[in-house]
């Protein structure tokens, strides 16, 4: 079973930092590319961050670049984003997702974890 699981979300002050954690189960972790996308109420959910199956190319949302860190283990099916500086603006609910680094699609969806930032 397919299974994406999300955590570190929370409630902080503005400037104030966060880790979300992704553990990736059931799939063969190395041919996924991740991405951790947000999803505030009444806004589209939008992708924040992306890193590739190789673990070398990354994209960042033009919001974040600059404050927000995605990065990978391989040997532990983990996905991280280090989220520092963060503004109220960066409250949503924010989901983590795989799709196969020959696939255009994002087919794979946690089921998110809460950031709150609050002024």
């Amino acid at each position: 079973q397919v299974q994406l699981v999300e955590s570190g979300g929370g409630s902080v002050q503005t400037g104030g930092s966060l880790r979300l954690s992704c553990a990736a189960s059931g799939l063969t972790f190395s041919a996924y590319t991740m991405g951790w996308f947000r999803q505030a109420p009444g806004k589209e959910r939008e992708l924040v961050a992306e890193i590739r199956w190789s673990g070398i190319d990354t994209y960042y949302a033009d919001s974040v670049k600059g404050r927000f860190t995605i990065s990978r283990d391989g040997a532990m099916n983990m996905v991280y984003l280090q989220m520092n500086n963060l503004k109220p603006e960066d409250t949503a609910v924010y989901l983590c997702a795989a799709k196969l680094r020959c696939s255009s699609a994002y087919a794979v969806w946690g089921q998110g974890t809460q950031v709150t930032v609050s002024s």
